[in-house]
């Protein structure tokens, strides 16, 4: 099995031994990297000191003829080889001193228990193994079972931003540690504070105090990344120390499930457990990275890499740094992906833009006038060309900015200004609740595309359990060989709308579904409600 993992280390099982050069190829096998928990929106440091810190910012590009990293000479770093560079060398040397290991210990309780052994009655071991069980205060019932506290260690990377000791890594390298040490290149180690966490972006920042100005490096801009490009990754595996390691942009954009605004960069740079919280940088010696997690069937690296973009890091460690949390921007919507059919059903020519399956009463996309079945193709002045792509565009808008919001609303485009409220829990909550009121239609058999339906009875309300909230026509059967099946549609949904219009009676459903072939449709869209209410679209095929 395959998995995606963050990769701090636990050095307690950390393999240690070098391994040795043959001809150009070296092998690096690990364990694999524990999963790291949360979900929670941010946590929130302690008061955040009177002055503002500077901000983080992303560096200008090189001028042409010289880099940052290498004081303007730009020949210890061309690459004009036909395999690559033929040395980052120079680089290295000039970055090695920003990039620390970080150490975290935390106490747990462990059980001071020993499993009382299975004997048969009456064996004559039964008396030796009461007393002994006795004697440790636990196990065949007798004494006081105390917890032992123990204290677990791990390992991760991190770096430098700030020469007066501000330090990112990632949240899951520092999450519940109750010690933070960060050990420099030099030898040196300091205890470090935590600023502030985001488990939505998995970033961390930490601040030490230094007895002298700390090397920084700067950040660069990850847009401007392209796929092939050259990029270094510097980092703690494995508890080694500073590993130097080199690879290209594999991918962009990607999303491996992570976390709402995932957007890695990928790359075949080769990072292990302990390399979490490192920087990935490109070759004028500027982070565009964080080394997040990697896929692997083994735990050790396989050149498939992920790194947070500086895009999205940057502008989450500004806020960690200045508020100890993070404030995003808050639409107010649920969404859904444009897929295929429900495009067609549209009729849309291409599958693009975010589906909006609710919205939260009271929020700002409600109060503008937003609705179920709107298509969001643009916000802001940038389209959407995905559904994934529109939390991030929202989150990174400044709460309380007035948005241009364009949707296609059957068939029409709509410019909708929205002014953005702030994300909290309370908010995320309301948008995610079971009971989500939503403005839909009111409450014969029939059938149609494979689908039995029936007017939405008290009886029927009863049998199913749908909340009274809930309007519209009950699905009763569903044909296990039609198409609706296959889009996992069953006994006890309630069809809410067919092509962006509500129905109330099983006739309404079928006579839509009549009119969409006329116009030559392949597809019909719906909107269903489960028991409790919550909302999705699916497009199912006229033909059943």
């Amino acid at each position: 099995m395959v998995f995606a993992v963050p990769f701090s280390e636990d050095p307690t099982t950390a393999a240690a031994p070098r391994a040795r050069r043959a001809g150009r190829l070296a092998c690096l096998t690990a364990a694999l990297g524990l999963i790291g928990s949360g979900a929670a929106f941010a946590q929130t440091a302690a008061p955040a000191a009177p002055a503002t810190p500077p901000a983080t910012q992303i560096a200008p590009a090189a001028p042409s003829g010289g880099d940052a990293a290498t004081g303007g000479d730009a020949s210890k770093m061309t690459i004009t080889g036909r395999y690559g560079p033929a040395s980052v060398a120079d680089l290295a040397e000039k970055l090695l001193d920003s990039v620390v290991n970080i150490s975290t210990s935390q106490k747990v309780e462990v059980p001071n228990q020993v499993p009382m052994p299975k004997l048969p009655e009456g064996s004559p071991f039964q008396d030796f193994f009461d007393q002994f069980l006795d004697k440790q205060g636990r196990g065949n019932g007798g004494g006081d079972r105390e917890e032992r506290p123990q204290r677990v260690q791990s390992l991760g990377s991190g770096f430098v931003i700030d020469s007066s000791g501000i330090i990112v890594t990632n949240n899951h390298v520092i999450e519940d540690a109750d010690e933070i040490t960060v050990n420099f290149p030099n030898g040196t180690k300091l205890k470090a504070e935590l600023l502030g966490t985001d488990k939505k972006t998995d970033i961390a920042v930490l601040k030490v105090k230094p007895t002298k100005p700390l090397k920084a490096v700067e950040f660069g801009d990850s847009n401007k990344a392209r796929v092939g490009d050259w990029v270094m990754a510097i980092g703690n595996p494995f508890g080694l120390g500073g590993t130097v390691t080199l690879g290209i942009v594999s991918a962009r954009n990607r999303n491996i499930n992570a976390g709402p605004y995932d957007d890695f960069i990928q790359t075949d740079a080769a990072i292990n457990r302990g390399n979490s919280g490192g920087p990935l940088f490109d070759m004028t010696g500027r982070v565009i990275g964080i080394n997040t997690a990697i896929i692997s069937p083994s735990g050790g690296s396989i050149g498939i890499g992920f790194s947070i973009p500086s895009s999205t890091a940057v502008h989450v460690i500004n806020q960690l740094r200045q508020y100890g949390e993070t404030r995003r921007g808050w639409l107010g919507v649920r969404i859904q992906e444009v897929t295929d059919d429900i495009a067609e059903s549209l009729g849309m020519t291409d599958p693009k833009g975010a589906l909006v399956a609710g919205v939260t009463e009271g929020g700002p996309a409600a109060k503008a006038g937003i609705q179920p079945g709107d298509v969001i193709i643009s916000f802001d002045g940038r389209d959407v060309p995905k559904m994934s792509d529109l939390p991030r565009m929202v989150a990174d808008t400044d709460i309380g900015k007035a948005v241009d919001v364009v949707v296609l609303r059957k068939g029409k485009q709509d410019t909708i200004q929205v002014t953005l409220q702030r994300l909290d829990e309370k908010a995320e909550a309301a948008a995610n609740a079971d009971d989500q009121p939503t403005d839909q239609a009111k409450p014969a058999t029939d059938k149609v595309a494979g689908l039995t339906l029936s007017e939405l009875s008290p009886d029927l309300k009863t049998k199913y359990k749908i909340a009274d909230s809930v309007k519209g026509v009950v699905v009763t059967d569903v044909d296990p060989a039609s198409n609706a099946a296959e889009k996992r549609i069953q006994a006890g949904d309630v069809i809410v709308e067919v092509a962006q219009e509500a129905v109330t009676s099983p006739k309404d459903v079928v006579a839509k579904f009549d009119k969409a072939k006329k116009d030559g449709r392949k597809t019909v869209l719906l909107l269903l409600a489960n028991a409790a209410g919550d909302l999705r679209f699916t497009a199912v095929r006229i033909d059943g």
